[in-house]
């Protein structure tokens, strides 16, 4: 595959068996999402090279199965099922692109892609819809897929209102529900949790295994791969160089991953941020007051790195969105010192609120750029920075350098668009997005979810960098414990909305629990063993 010239994927082959799961593991902007994409069918065609479905379509309906069904019944109006080998991206194939692309599925990375403002059994039955799933059943096959994917007790909640990891499961149900042969999941549990990772890797492994559901994941983590792949490949510049047993393949990948970068910590000045029984409670029909926040008192110093740290649903995510200022405290005290003047963050107003508000970064980890503006025009005007040019793209690349891109590269990364970034390219440019407004905050939400490790030690420096050089202040909300012990001085521990511990890193760390500990990086489940049938 070619983009203006320049060859991402060089000669890619390889084959995939019926209910075998492929792992492709590689650095960010590998080809990986590329890969993905041409073999979904999606965007546009490879530059050469084909793409064979080996199938079973039904002779009367639009129905296809796998070919290893071929002669027998189509389940939707009893025809025979045929056999045929078809070329996704051959357009003489009459048709059976669409048929195809029906009977396989995607999860994106950091996409939900739900409907917030419905409830969680109505995200699942639109999708039984969209594949004409007869509607006098439907009710009860939604039921069934929530309890596939643990989430029985959330059918009534609305969407918007669940945390990441159970967002990502009500995408598994809404695709679960197209019975598809063929699963995509690109980087599909890279801003969980470990432990609702693994959840998530479980259900992808029982219906692979129940459905004979083929699979390719793709992934910059090699945990994922080895839990849930039967086979690896590592892909690098666009080829691939290794492909065999997972724990093999990923081996190889990080042999060469040493961090010899030495920074200083520096000092830490005055409090900036000052919390008092900070509590954010939610009223719903269904479930009453939800404590999402309760009663959460910390301060964080001038020049600090803090980390907030809790497994999926502990309530990260809310405060660091209330310190943003985007959603307001029910109760408690928040204050954020601008200057010599401490602004209370409880108060709306542009003397309060949103006085801090314009010196504070926020990168969440649905973060999204302007697809139609250039990595410069995302950093510059389409933030609102009015600068002459030369001087924008001098900022610009000054941002780019402290979210960890090499000086080699800056000028090529200036000019490209978002969409001919890897992910991981595209979440540094994020983060430079946030840099360039100059904030005496940063709270940066899961700034490691899809990078792969060279690119995380990347990110690492270049908050360390950026406390160093522009002295800046950080609150890192993570589950990613390495990270955690690699760049912040102290964390605080949730639990339940709650603020169980705050102290030194290390010391906290050594104090979580087992299931903490498991749910924020702890022992993986041993790997799937490939299967004797796959060829």
């Amino acid at each position: 595959m070619d983009f203006d010239g320049k060859s991402v994927l060089k000669g890619i082959s390889f084959q995939i068996g019926e209910g075998e799961i492929i792992g492709i593991i590689g650095r960010s902007g590998a080809g990986k999402s590329v890969l993905m994409n041409l073999l979904r069918g999606i965007e546009e065609p490879p530059t050469s090279g084909s793409i064979i479905y080996h199938v079973a379509p039904c002779s009367s309906c639009e129905y296809v199965d796998v070919q290893s069904r071929a002669g027998g019944k189509c389940p939707l109006c009893g025809s025979t099922l045929l056999s045929a080998d078809i070329d996704l991206w051959d357009e003489a194939s009459d048709g059976m692109k669409s048929r195809l692309m029906h009977r396989t599925a995607i999860m994106f990375q950091r996409t939900f892609a739900l409907y917030g403002n419905d409830r969680v059994v109505e995200n699942v039955l639109h999708a039984l819809d969209d594949i004409g799933y007869p509607q006098e059943d439907a009710i009860n096959r939604a039921a069934d897929l929530l309890d596939q994917v643990r989430l029985s007790h959330r059918m009534m909640h609305i969407a918007r209102d669940l945390s990441g990891g159970e967002k990502q499961r009500v995408v598994l149900a809404r695709q679960l529900a197209k019975e598809p042969a063929l699963l995509f999941a690109d980087e599909p549990t890279g801003t969980l949790d470990p432990d609702t990772a693994r959840l998530v890797h479980e259900m992808l492994i029982e219906a692979s295994q129940t459905r004979r559901m083929g699979m390719v994941i793709t992934s910059h983590f090699s945990g994922v791969v080895e839990d849930v792949a039967h086979r690896a490949m590592l892909l690098e510049n666009g080829e691939i160089t290794l492909s065999g047993a997972p724990r093999e393949v990923i081996s190889f990948f990080l042999a060469n991953l040493h961090d010899d970068e030495s920074i200083e910590r520096g000092d830490i000045g005055e409090k900036i941020v000052s919390s008092r029984d900070v509590a954010k409670r939610y009223m719903t029909v269904d479930r009453g007051v939800v404590k999402a926040v309760n009663n959460v008192s910390f301060d964080v110093a001038e020049h600090e790195i803090f980390g907030i740290i809790g497994t999926s649903g502990a309530g990260k995510t809310t405060l660091s969105r209330m310190i943003a200022g985007i959603i307001e405290p029910t109760s408690g005290e928040l204050n954020i010192r601008i200057g010599d003047d401490w602004v209370d963050m409880t108060k709306p107003g542009i003397e309060e609120r949103g006085r801090a508000k314009a010196y504070i970064g926020l990168l969440h980890q649905e973060y999204d750029l302007y697809p139609h503006r250039n990595v410069l025009d995302n950093l510059t005007d389409a933030i609102g920075l009015e600068y002459p040019k030369e001087f924008a793209a001098h900022k610009a690349r000054i941002s780019l350098h402290m979210a960890g891109f090499p000086d080699t590269v800056m000028d090529d990364v200036l000019a490209r668009y978002p969409g001919e970034l890897s992910e991981g390219e595209r979440h540094r440019v994020a983060l430079a997005q946030v840099l360039i407004r100059e904030p005496r905050l940063v709270i940066l939400d899961e700034p490691t979810g899809t990078m792969d490790p060279i690119t995380k030690m990347d990110v690492k420096h270049s908050i360390l960098h950026a406390r160093q050089e522009m002295e800046e202040t950080f609150i890192v909300v993570s589950h990613d414990i390495d990270f955690v012990r690699d760049v912040c001085d102290r964390v605080g521990l949730m639990r339940y909305g709650k603020m169980i511990q705050i102290g030194p890193t290390d010391e906290v760390l050594a104090n979580l629990t087992s299931e903490e500990r498991e749910g924020m990086g702890g022992p993986r489940a041993p790997p799937v063993k490939s299967p004797t049938a796959v060829r």
